[in-house]
């Protein structure tokens, strides 16, 4: 194309993303308009995708990390033909699809949701791990590249560190990021925070680093090309671009450089809208038109792309014919179909801590689910995916035949990447840490819950009974957290999470079940270090009876007459409450009825009459729980009683600090006794 076309597509992007701010009276312009050339040329000559089809699964992805830079992803793919005039007009309002940070809908060419800064380059990490591990399995002819842009503001962000190292150490040559580095963030220059040499950051992270003028189409040309040429490597483009290109005053005296024009509309920022339009091409009065030459240049991209796309099928389909039984396997793959994996074979061992039952099933799971990558932070031994592990080997440089991500110290960052594995698609990524550490996590967590991800974390160590190591890795307060997030819809109107702990080992595999046919939201595995005693089962299997968990919550044990009083909780605390069940009926005559909740989100989706049922009206209900009492608040209700932490945990075994806090069977009976007294004298009152 003649370099007079290739900036006038680029200026038409200024204008463009400057309008829709304006139209809007809010957003970011600046940024858009500084980086309008790199953006052009990488979607009209080296993206592949296909128009008709924007969700096709071996297309190259483009990753937007930071998401107030929506004007400008908008612009490009309104000029590819996904968002029409109208929509772009609408920028920030209520029912738009182009809202202030993009949302994920790769149908239209969002491939992420992005605002959190160092979020969606970390995501794109794990876009290509996934792309590897699938290349690796079933060939070349499959393989895409994975884009990505940052800004200053995301190679600030701590994420940003231990991201690069990941891909550095890994060898991701097919990831290209483009830094663009205009030396302005929201509040000031960039000069005020930072001095360091980020090519040189990256240089010593393995990464092949071009720098360039961000605004110079050959140079952009060449960087892309010699990025897509590197098979060792990781490739970061440092774009030297201008904050606000082509922005100018009433007087027509140029307002680039401006620290104002990174979040405010131009003519609130000092420059005038109007005058800049002009300049750059476009009419003030019309400034969501496409420059004539521009859209006849775009419609034979689009048309160009659909011809690459279409022989890229061709060439898929040819693969599929020549290899039926891979290319079934690949289809499974896509669809995230564990349908051939018989969890009735399963059985763990009894009276185990739900950790290695945990670690029981990976070790079944690998090899048989295939598409299952599983990374740990330093923490396999403990949180036990080495029973993944030990079936298949790490992901290694040049070597994606493995399935587990050794992530290292990084639980963020872990998370982050898992994100971009199930962004990606044809995998399934799950990860492990102890779960006070899912404090590190949960910024990736809620994106995760509102991109709608089938991401599984598995979350050991569940409660002060880690022991000895003390409060810090003693989790009180996480599981409330991680249940206020159960309450949460998504925009599919769905729970956003699916948190389940389990009260022993056979519910342990239900969980690992339910988590693996979850495709509508993240699952979260809340897991014990210490032994827990099996539930009874009352003459069945128990693996059978934990079947009754997938319902979020059921009756575990039943009294011979009419309960006195209803006992709910979750996980080891389970046991406990059944042995105080038991002194109980035996000492007071008083009848217990026991319910196991693994998940008040998901029991809460049940029936109203099942809801009654397990725990019905006009019975006591008491619960116990080993976290913040808020976390059975739901269940037990306003007329019930908790105990629960209301303190952090101290450092000792774990038996004695049973002990010490109360939670021993005897200690809880006594309390229940308390309760049910206190509720008779209530009753009694006028």
């Amino acid at each position: 194309m003649s370099s007079d076309v290739s900036m006038k597509a680029a200026d038409n992007l200024r204008v463009l993303s400057a309008a829709m701010v304006e139209k809007a009276k809010s957003g970011h312009p600046g940024g858009p308009m500084g980086g309008a050339d790199f953006m052009h040329i990488l979607y009209s000559e080296f993206l592949n995708f296909d128009p008709d089809d924007l969700a096709w699964p071996f297309r190259d992805r483009f990753f937007l990390d930071p998401g107030h830079l929506s004007a400008g992803l908008y612009s490009i793919l309104h000029l590819i033909g996904t968002f029409k005039k109208e929509e772009l007009m609408n920028f920030r309002q209520w029912g738009s699809p182009t809202p202030g940070h993009p949302e994920l809908e790769p149908e239209k060419g969002i491939e992420n949701t992005s605002g959190p800064l160092g979020m969606g380059h970390s995501s794109a990490v794990g876009a290509a791990i996934a792309e590897k591990f699938l290349t690796h399995r079933f060939g070349d002819w499959m393989n895409h590249t994975i884009y990505t842009y940052v800004s200053d503001g995301g190679i600030q962000e701590e994420i940003s560190h231990s991201t690069a190292r990941i891909a550095g150490h890994l060898g991701l040559s097919n990831l290209v990021m483009f830094y663009d580095s205009n030396d302005i963030q929201l509040s000031t220059k960039t000069n005020v925070v930072t001095c360091e040499d980020t090519g040189k950051r990256y240089e010593s992270w393995h990464w092949h680093v071009i720098t360039i003028d961000g605004h110079d189409h050959d140079q952009i040309r060449n960087a892309l090309k010699e990025a897509n040429a590197e098979t060792e490597k990781p490739t970061l483009i440092i774009g030297r671009t201008v904050m606000g290109k082509g922005a100018v005053d009433e007087e027509g005296n140029s307002f680039e450089h401006q620290v104002s024009t990174h979040g405010k509309p131009l003519s609130k920022a000092g420059a005038s809208f109007e005058k800049t339009v002009e300049k750059l091409g476009g009419d003030p009065e019309n400034p969501f038109e496409t420059y004539p030459e521009v859209a006849e240049y775009y419609k034979k991209v689009i048309e160009n792309k659909r011809k690459e796309a279409r022989n890229r099928k061709e060439t898929q389909k040819q693969w599929a014919k020549d290899n039926p039984e891979l290319a079934k396997k690949l289809e499974k793959f896509l669809k995230l179909d564990v349908s051939d994996f018989d969890f009735d074979s399963l059985e763990p061992e009894g009276d185990d801590a739900t950790r290695n039952s945990s670690g029981y099933v990976l070790s079944k799971l690998v090899n048989n689910v295939e598409n299952l990558i599983v990374a740990s932070a330093d923490l396999s031994g403990s949180d036990k995916t080495e029973g993944y592990l030990k079936g298949t080997k790490a992901f290694q440089k040049g070597d994606f035949s493995g399935a587990f991500l050794q992530a290292g110290v990084s639980e963020l960052t872990m998370s982050a990447v898992m994100n971009g594995m199930a962004l990606h698609g044809g995998v399934i990524p799950t990860c492990g840490t102890f779960f006070v550490f899912s404090d590190y996590m949960k910024p990736a967590v809620r994106l995760a819950a509102l991109m709608e991800l089938p991401v599984i974390y598995i979350w050991s160590h569940d409660s002060f009974r880690v022991g000895e190591d003390g409060p810090t890795h003693q989790p009180v307060e996480q599981e409330a957290q991680i249940r206020l997030m159960e309450q949460l819809k998504n925009h599919s109107g769905k729970n956003s999470i699916l948190a389940l702990r389990p009260a022993d080992s056979a519910e342990t595999v239900t969980a690992w079940q339910m988590g693996l046919e979850n495709l509508d939201s993240p699952t979260a595995l809340i897991l014990s270090r210490q032994k827990i005693k099996d539930l009874p089962a009352n003459g069945e299997s128990r693996l059978t009876v934990a079947k009754e968990a997938r319902k979020g919550a059921y009756i575990v044990y039943e009294p011979d007459d009419e309960p006195d009083v209803i006992l709910v909780g979750n996980g080891s605390e389970v046991s406990t409450m059944y042995d105080a069940a038991q002194i109980l009926e035996k000492e007071k005559g008083i009848k217990a009825r026991l319910v196991s909740a693994i998940s008040e989100g998901l029991f809460r989706n049940q029936s109203t009459n099942y809801q009654k049922e397990v725990i019905p009206e006009g019975i006591p209900v008491f619960g116990v729980t080993a976290g913040l009492p808020a976390s059975l608040q739901g269940l037990v209700g306003q007329n019930g009683e908790i105990f629960g932490m209301e303190h952090f945990g101290y450092s000792a075994p774990a038996n004695v600090l049973d002990e010490k806090l109360g939670y021993i069977p005897e200690k809880i009976a006594e309390r229940i006794m308390n309760y049910l007294e206190r509720s008779a004298i209530e009753e009694t009152r006028p």
